[in-house]
């Protein structure tokens, strides 16, 4: 799935949109609010999705070279997270979802193929 299609089939708008926004494929779909958890991850072209509107959502992103970081629940970025989601050219985008109805959305958009790769 690509960064264009979270933002055509979610609810979602783009607050900021990195320079490869329309060739950027995501692979995997990573919810938490706890950075500390996402840090150990070992995955390939991520979307973020939290409800941490911070800036350590985007070091966190950019650690782990996340694609996108999607804020849930309509959370609005604190001026720094977006001004560091600029620096480091990362999407970020926001939808008025719950955690739960997003990736319930982002799974179904991503055609179930998560349960073939687990």
């Amino acid at each position: 799935m690509k960064l264009g299609d979270i933002v055509e089939h979610l609810p979602a708008h783009v607050v900021y949109r990195c320079s490869r926004f329309n060739e950027i494929e995501i692979e995997h779909v990573v919810a938490s609010d706890l950075m500390s958890d996402v840090l150990v991850l070992d995955y390939d072209n991520i979307l973020l999705v939290t409800s941490l509107a911070s800036e350590q959502t985007m070091r966190t992103a950019d650690i782990i070279g996340a694609r996108g970081v999607l804020l849930v629940n309509d959370k609005n970025p604190q001026p720094a997270m977006k001004k560091l989601a600029e620096e480091q050219d990362i999407t970020l985008l926001s939808t008025p979802l719950s955690m739960f109805e997003a990736c319930c959305s982002l799974g179904k958009l991503m055609g179930g193929a998560w349960y073939d790769k687990h």
